[in-house]
């Protein structure tokens, strides 16, 4: 029997019909849809990238193709409707192609447009940590480090390192073995006697002239061999260095290099894998379940296995309906090529990818292209291969169940606190928090936080920080007051008479029936709905774990427990809104203690003048507050000055 392609065996369930039934997209018209057809009627058959835009202008999806034609009219061929591509396509009001030279340039342009612009209905990896590498710099006695960072040709790099583990475990075995320096310029230039690290023989102290720079070049070159993967050959070359030693009866230099060979030894017997040397290797393994996907990175340089790496994409059920790919069934398959397609435009690709689902040849060509020299991918491995990839497919598992798990717990978390607020959203990821938290110290430097929870976890990217002026030092109460002014009247204003859509359904203050009544005279005020407005009082002894709710609309008090998940969520939302307030304030406090750049900007105030100001008033503050009279009093400051800083500080 034939098989069916996704596009044709992946119905919607009731609850995917009800969410694309709220979705506020249009389904584009049949005009629209005859004008989409007569556009891909007059494609060429070129390679280069396409991208579907809704009538509100998101871009929905981004792909590339080998035969733009080809590729293009495969979606408008018919209605598919009662699927997620069906769903799709429907919603496409308009197409943009770009014609590229080759598929390779397709595939980089496609990534890049996924990577920039995030569409709907791409799978997408975000990955906001650049990897480390192991770096020797250019100087007459190389200094080794770890560095993360842009890639200059100033010094030589190896890596990339999976880890910053890998990198520094690399570093101590180097300075085991070869006894490289890792000091900094700065100490290496001022050194008048050998540090720890040549007392311990980690270093063979170059820095107060222990050693010959001929020798430390040897040593970095052994080094640097290791480094690649020439190990058999680096062993050959230290052996006959020892024999040269002994022969020459310079038996303290042969015993030197003969605890280099036992040390390097004992290394490679637990590193490295028998019968692969000088290989570069990158295990990719993809598991999929419960929604999510989960592709283990793991990688082998020089013979040396030195770790993996988890990736989670986004997008990942709607992305494969609506792929480029038509593998019956083959999730994995799809996140896997995804994978490949971003990850390697920005890391050096190994010499050989071993993978647990097939590429496809059209995607390796593409690659080969992109790199300039033939990619080697390998499916169904054997052997050390083998042994390799059913780690990182065993490794894929646990981190994407260790996932499942925590995202589990969070949504159980969010689950209990709408039941313990008697709130029934809709959709249980949409139910929205903002907590408001005052931090001062004495009264000084006041600041006001909101930190913001959606989908379930913190999202820091809406965070805000409110600067509280003009009220008594110490005043919380008017401090909340203020911030909470601030924050929902411009909501109330744009909103021009209706009830405001971006308010959240859950405004929690830190603080209880005092700030409770504050908050509940704004919103009042304002014409907002009280029954948001939650307090989170401490309890008996103000101890962890005794806190209560309290309401504004005059519910009882609710005490949750001290093993409540709704408890765990609110005291997680709590302190991060404490955390956010207090860093934020320990900064302006120590700006204002130690002088802004609002005074180091006024004509006429240097250094020392700056210095005396600042040591007369004990601070800017103080000068702030100063009159005119005042600030004449400083020496070396005259009427027209003072006048100045006086105007210049209001």
């Amino acid at each position: 029997m034939k098989k069916k392609s996704v596009h044709d065996t992946d119905p919607l369930s009731p609850e995917e019909r009800e969410a694309m039934a709220q979705d506020p997209a249009p389904v584009a018209d049949d005009a629209t849809w005859q004008a989409l057809v007569a556009e891909v009627a007059a494609l060429p058959n070129l390679p280069g990238v396409y991208r579907y835009f809704d009538a509100n202008g998101q871009l929905l999806y981004v792909g590339k193709a080998k035969a733009l034609k080809k590729r293009v009219s495969t979606y408008f061929q018919k209605r598919q409707d009662g699927t997620r591509i069906g769903h799709m396509v429907s919603r496409i009001a308009r197409m943009d192609t770009t014609v590229v030279r080759s598929e390779a340039e397709a595939l980089l342009l496609e990534n890049n447009l996924i990577k920039t612009q995030n569409p709907k209905y791409n799978i997408l990896f975000r990955d906001d940590k650049s990897y480390p590498y192991l770096k020797f710099t250019h100087h007459g006695f190389p200094r080794m480090a770890y560095f993360r960072g842009l890639i200059d040709r100033r010094a030589e790099y190896f890596g990339p390192y999976p880890s910053a583990w890998a990198v520094k475990e690399t570093i101590q075995l180097m300075q085991k073995v070869f006894r490289l320096r890792t000091c900094e310029d700065t100490v290496y230039n001022n050194r008048s006697r050998p540090c720890l690290l040549y007392q311990i023989k980690r270093c063979s102290g170059p820095c107060v002239g222990k050693i010959a720079e001929e020798d430390y070049r040897a040593d970095v070159h052994k080094a640097t061999a290791f480094l690649k993967g020439q190990t058999q050959s680096l062993m050959k070359q230290m052996q006959d260095q020892m024999m040269a030693h002994a022969e020459a009866l310079a038996f303290e230099q042969a015993a030197e290099v003969r605890n280099q060979i036992a040390a390097l030894s004992k290394v490679l017997h637990q590193q490295v894998i028998d019968g692969v040397e000088d290989v570069d290797v990158d295990i990719l393994a993809v598991v999929v379940q419960g929604g999510r996907a989960c592709v283990n990175l793991a990688m082998v340089r020089g013979g040396r296995h030195l770790g993996d790496r988890p990736y989670f994409p986004t997008h990942v059920e709607d992305a494969v309906a609506f792929g480029e790919h038509h593998d019956p069934g083959s999730v994995a398959a799809e996140v896997l090529r995804a994978f490949v397609s971003q990850h390697y435009q920005q890391v050096p690709m190994p010499r050989v990818l071993v993978t647990s689902h097939a590429l496809g040849s059209e995607l390796i060509e593409a690659l080969s292209e992109a790199v300039g020299r033939k990619v080697h991918a390998v499916h169904q491995p054997r052997e050390q291969r083998k042994a390799w990839l059913d780690m990182a497919e065993q490794n894929a598992l646990r981190q994407l169940t260790r996932l499942l798990s925590e995202e589990g717990s969070q949504q159980a978390r969010t689950r209990a606190l709408a039941e313990a607020l008697d709130l029934t959203p809709d959709d249980l990821a949409s139910l929205r928090i903002e907590c408001f938290d005052i931090s001062h110290t004495a009264g000084e430097a006041t600041q006001a936080s909101c930190v913001v929870f959606t989908q379930h976890q913190m999202q820091s990217a809406q965070y805000r920080r409110y600067n509280i002026e003009g009220i008594t030092g110490g005043d919380d109460y008017a401090a909340m007051r203020q911030v909470l002014t601030r924050r929902y009247s411009k909501l109330v204003e744009a909103a021009d008479g209706q009830v405001p859509k971006d308010l959240p359904d859950v405004v929690l203050i830190d603080g209880g029936k005092g700030q409770i009544s504050t908050a509940r005279e704004v919103f009042l005020q304002l014409g907002l709905d009280i029954s948001r407005l939650v307090g989170v009082e401490k309890g008996e002894g103000r101890k962890v774990g005794l806190e209560e709710l309290v309401f504004a609309d005059g519910r009882e008090k609710v005490y949750l427990g001290h093993d409540s998940a709704a408890l765990m969520l609110v005291a997680q939302i709590r302190d991060e809104a404490h955390r956010f307030a207090i860093t934020g304030m320990r900064a302006k406090r120590a700006k204002l203690r130690t002088g802004s750049s609002r005074l180091e900007d006024i004509p006429g105030v240097g250094p020392k003048k700056r210095a005396a100001l600042l040591a007369h008033f004990g601070g800017v503050r103080g000068v702030a507050d100063a009159s005119t009279e005042d600030l004449q009093r400083v020496a070396g400051i005259s009427s027209e000055l003072a006048e100045t800083i006086y105007r210049a500080l209001r």
